[in-house]
């Protein structure tokens, strides 16, 4: 198949130089076969002897902890010709050591959930299933009963989570229900590790694989069940090569197999809800929550609500002191990390950017440095003066750092947590921190969207928003939908259990629609002025949106490459007048510069069929065969959310 592939062009064969990844090996050891022993052996001789006669083969290390005895006397036994030594390569298990004896207990379901479980089941199994409900009504424990329905039948089950920082809490409940037959696969595995569970899952080792979107290609067989969680989240998508859109791999992969494809979330995307609605999928919906209420929610006018400090408004400070005093813990959301967010003249007011990227950089103070959040470029130590004009930088904006030092100003009885990008990145910092939190060894925790979705701890009763009015006018069809999904799902994290929830959002727009739709968690509403906004301006669902992108050293060449490419795809298109297409730029992209390198780019409108797909083939033929003096690099993204 490999090679068929690789003749009519669809895959290209490249050496990687990485390093190879070597098995891990252990040394067994096991009883000699027709041994007649020559003189009298001793007693720990002897005793080796009867722990293998037991077990048949173990480790040395393992005999000689449970015999007692050194290396020498296996040595001894193996020279005598009692034993024969050999080696066994073994799997390196990511979560050795932590496992427990698998409760596999019936799943209670509510009418509810019943009714869902139901309503997937009955529905046609080529088509994928979207599971809608809103925070905590328990849309786990209806896969979950998905689950062991497809482990019942012989088959196997993929579970994807968006992001590896849920991952622990998801792993946990996994592998207290199935043990080892759970298997794992992200980036923050070792190459070992990596390779191991991809060898465990081929040998049909694990029946259950739970991952990032790589895992889409895990090398399952008899596949069953692909479970799509959060499915409404862009890091499904993939932004480098191979470019891919997980929702689309699965749906292959489902066909394939005879599986179904089950897409979870709170707050799904307007395709797949519109898909749903239109009878594309199958919709199984949760309207209330698996115990307690919704969070009451209040929106904070920033602009005539005094603050104390310059991050936190007083009703929002009241509310974590009532919450400190009452035992209980409190979420805070606030999606941009460092300390300061950009340094500003005060004479000739330009703003201090990174030199590779058209990017403010961010101030850290723990590490007192300027970064560069793009291509990691730094300025150590932070300029005090402006590098055009000489005058006085001043220093603007909040990140998580300035929100956890005023935190721990104003109460300094607390214990505050900090998730993000920075206190992250040792390996298993994720999973650590989480276990803290649940153990209660923190009371506030302050981070980006990581601490937004996902999440189940059922002291939290409170959950503050802050500086969500940035993403509010961000660039891109998307951006209303982003923003009512990050606030209705962080907002489900309080009161998921007996205590009620409450959440306050600041903003300077306290009237914003999507702001109220989200408070109110009343998704339907928010889908309608959604779908009437993208109908209205032809976005999708109703258009497929395909961006190609052109990056390269010299602007003035990446601009001459984009609009060469255009007049290229006008030509190709002319042959096929009937062809829907809406081709809009080029344009500089949302951030025209990275590392050191412009990026153009060129946004069709189209239906996303074979048609278009042959039409852009073979545009990308006509310009790779032009000899232009400096070509740009060109990028294809077909589900494309209209940036690049």
């Amino acid at each position: 198949l490999l090679r068929y592939l690789m003749e009519c062009g669809a895959v290209r064969s490249e050496i990687n130089d990485r390093r190879r990844v070597l098995d891990e090996r252990v040394t067994m050891v096991r009883p000699a076969p027709d041994f007649e022993p020559r003189k009298p052996l001793t007693k720990k001789q002897e005793l080796v002897l009867a722990v293998l006669e037991e077990f048949g083969s173990v480790s040395v290390k393992e005999l000689c902890y449970y015999s007692g005895v050194t290396r020498i006397v296996v040595e001894n036994l193996r020279k005598a010709g009692a034993v024969e030594l050999y080696e066994q390569i073994v799997y390196r298990d990511p979560y050795a050591g932590r496992d427990e004896e698998p409760q596999a207990e019936p799943i209670l379901l509510t009418d509810a959930q019943q009714a869902a479980y139901d309503t997937i089941l009955a529905g046609d199994p080529g088509k994928p299933a979207l599971l809608y409900g809103v925070t905590g009504s328990g849309k786990t424990q209806v896969f979950l009963r998905l689950i062991d329905q497809t482990l019942a039948e012989g088959r196997r089950a993929i579970v994807m989570v968006p992001e590896i920082s849920l991952t622990p809490q998801v792993i946990e409940r996994f592998r207290s229900r199935y043990g080892s037959r759970t298997a794992v696969l992200h980036s923050s595995l070792t190459m070992g590790q990596r390779t191991d569970e991809w060898r465990r899952i081929r040998d049909g080792g694990a029946d259950i694989i739970i991952g990032t979107r790589s895992a889409v290609f895990a090398p399952v067989e008899n596949l069953g069940l692909i479970v799509i969680d959060e499915e409404q989240e862009r890091t499904y998508q993939s932004e480098s090569s191979p470019r891919f859109r997980t929702a689309e791999v699965a749906r292959v992969r489902c066909r394939y197999h005879g599986a179904r494809l089950l897409l979870c979330s709170a707050t799904p995307s307007v395709e797949s809800y519109h898909a749903a609605r239109t009878g594309r999928y199958t919709l199984a919906r949760l309207t209330e929550r698996y115990s307690g209420q919704l969070p009451d929610v209040t929106i904070v006018d920033t602009t005539r609500t005094e603050r104390v400090g310059e991050i936190f408004s007083e009703p929002l400070c009241a509310e974590l002191l009532k919450n400190l005093e009452m035992g209980q813990q409190s979420i805070l959301l606030l999606n941009r990390r460092g300390y300061q967010t950009m340094a500003q003249c005060e004479d000739c007011r330009e703003v201090l950017k990174c030199q590779k990227c058209s990017v403010p950089m961010v101030y850290h103070k723990s590490a007192h440095k300027l970064l560069c959040h793009y291509c990691g470029s730094q300025l150590d130590p932070p300029p005090a003066r402006c590098p055009a004009c000489g005058g006085k930088l001043q220093y603007r904006g909040f990140g998580t750092q300035k929100a956890e030092e005023e935190l721990t100003k104003l109460f300094p009885e607390a214990r505050i947590l900090r998730m993000d990008q920075d206190t992250t990145a040792a390996k298993d910092a994720h999973e650590k921190l989480l276990a803290k939190f649940a153990r209660h060894e923190y009371d506030i925790m302050v981070g980006t969207q990581m601490v937004a979705k996902g999440l189940d701890f059922e002291d939290v009763t409170l959950v503050g928003v802050l500086g969500i009015d940035s993403l509010l006018f961000a660039q891109g069809f998307r951006a209303y939908e982003t923003v009512f999904s990050l606030v209705t799902q962080v907002v489900g994290r309080s009161g998921r259990a007996k205590d009620p929830g409450f959440a306050i959002i600041q903003t300077t727009d306290p009237d914003n629609p999507v702001l109220n739709l989200a408070a109110a968690q009343d998704y339907d509403a928010f889908f309608e002025q959604e779908i009437a906004y993208r109908k209205l301006g032809l976005y999708p669902p109703f258009c497929g949106l395909c961006v190609i992108g052109f990056a390269g050293p010299k602007e003035i060449e990446v601009a001459r490459a984009a609009a060469r490419f255009s007049a290229l795809l006008g030509q190709q298109a002319a042959k096929q007048p009937d062809l829907p297409l809406r081709v809009l730029g080029p344009t500089p992209g949302s951030i025209e510069k990275i590392n050191d390198s412009y990026r153009y780019k060129l946004t069709v409108k189209c239906r996303n069929d074979r048609r278009f797909r042959d039409l852009v083939r073979s545009t990308l033929d006509c310009y790779e065969q032009e000899k232009l003096p400096s070509k740009a690099t060109v990028v294809v993204d077909l589900h494309s959310d209209g940036d690049i």
